[in-house]
Formats: structure tokens, C-alpha cells, sequence
């Protein structure tokens, strides 16, 4: 078997929710401790990354102080790992829902030694059309381009899970990118996809505050 951590990414400011969401409350316990409690699944020990280390540790084994981005919070965590690590599973605490399947299915497809890294993900059910320009954030116009073909199109979600030395390597350029498996992907290396949860659900606003609670009711 693998010896796998899981790193918890947990240092945002929560910018468009309008506080820290991973330490909002769902049913007494914060965000971010179902997130760590979700990657017991597969992971022996847990880092968690925190906007800083005086806050408490929430059930990880080791707390770090994030850095200014998301890749930047997930480098300072991974330098908590051990290097006899095999697999580290990156996990956004702002998905408290993860089931346990995701986890060891992510897991799981790096038993293939080409993979260097697996993500599940979700079919996109909306037509999906690329912009000449990012519309502006409250309003904005852009002309249509074209209508892009959603068949082999996908929303990824977290866990996502990464053969240690791979991981290292395509971080040790400290770029930046919305998830980890992209910096994998720059590197040429193979990333597969596996299938996620529609119920794996990533706290964003407030109003995903009450849909968690009603996942958690159903």
C-alpha cells in the first residue's frame, strides 16, 4: 500500500463568501474540520494549511501558515510532507463533503505507473460558449466566439491525488494555477480523470451555506 498524506488547503481569506468560510459553522463543527475528518479516508496524516498557525489545529497532524495563493498555501504544505511520502492527496477545505469513495478512487488511479496524478470530476451540463473577453464581474457585455463541445468537457473537483516526487517537481517552478493537477499537466505529465460527486460541493457564497445544510439534512 502507498503511504499517503493529504494536504488541506485552508488559507483563504474568503473574499467573495465575506469571512473565512472554512471556519463557519455546519452542524457545530467548522468547515474545515469535515474537510481533515473526509481525508482519513486514505491519508495516515494530514497537514493543514491556515491563514496562520495560532489558530487550532482542527483534528490535522501538522498546521502550517499558508502563503498569498492558493499554489503558493499548497507548496507551504507540502514542504510538511515527509520525502518517504509515495502519494499526497490535495484537498480544499472549502469542500466538507467529499465522500470517502472520491478519496480511494483518486488513490487508486495512480496504481497505474504512468499517471502521475488523478482528479475526479463532474460532466458539465450547461452549454458551455468561450468570450472574447472575461465578462466583468456585476455586469460587462462580450461578443460569443464559439460554442464549445461539453461532451469531453468537465468540471474538477478535489480530492485530487499526486504521486509525491511529481508533485515536488511541478511546484519547484512556484507557478501558480486554479488547481494542482495543471501545474502536473505543464510538466507533460499524464493526469487521469475519474468521476466526482454532484454532492462534492465547493462552498463559494453564502448561499451555498444553506445548500450545505440541506445536504446534510437529505
Amino acid at each position: 500500500m502507498p503511504r499517503v498524506w493529504a494536504v488541506v488547503v485552508a488559507g483563504g481569506s474568503g473574499t467573495r463568501f465575506g469571512k473565512p468560510k472554512q471556519f463557519v459553522e455546519l452542524r457545530g463543527r467548522p468547515v474545515v474540520a469535515w474537510a481533515v475528518e473526509a481525508c482519513r479516508a486514505v491519508a495516515g496524516s494530514v497537514v493543514l494549511v491556515l491563514p496562520d498557525t495560532g489558530t487550532r489545529s482542527f483534528g490535522a497532524d501538522v498546521v502550517v501558515a499558508g502563503g498569498p495563493s492558493r499554489s503558493a498555501s499548497v507548496r507551504c504544505g507540502l514542504a510538511a510532507v515527509p520525502e518517504e511520502c509515495d502519494v499526497v492527496v490535495v484537498h480544499d477545505a472549502a469542500r466538507p463533503f467529499a465522500a470517502a469513495t472520491l478519496f480511494r478512487s483518486v488513490v487508486d488511479a495512480l496504481a497505474d505507473p504512468g499517471v502521475a496524478g488523478a482528479v475526479c470530476a463532474v460532466p458539465v451540463a450547461d452549454t458551455v460558449k468561450r468570450l472574447a473577453r472575461p465578462l466583468a464581474p456585476g455586469g460587462g457585455v462580450a461578443d460569443v466566439v464559439e460554442t464549445l463541445d461539453r461532451g469531453a468537457l468537465v468540471a474538477v473537483q478535489t480530492p485530487q491525488a499526486f504521486r509525491t516526487a511529481a508533485l515536488r517537481r511541478a511546484h519547484a517552478s512556484a507557478a501558480d494555477a486554479t488547481d494542482d493537477a495543471a501545474l502536473i499537466e505543464a510538466l507533460g505529465l499524464r493526469v487521469r480523470a475519474v468521476p466526482g460527486d454532484p454532492r462534492n460541493l465547493k462552498l463559494t457564497v453564502p448561499g451555498d451555506l444553506a445548500l450545505a445544510e440541506h445536504l446534510l439534512g437529505s
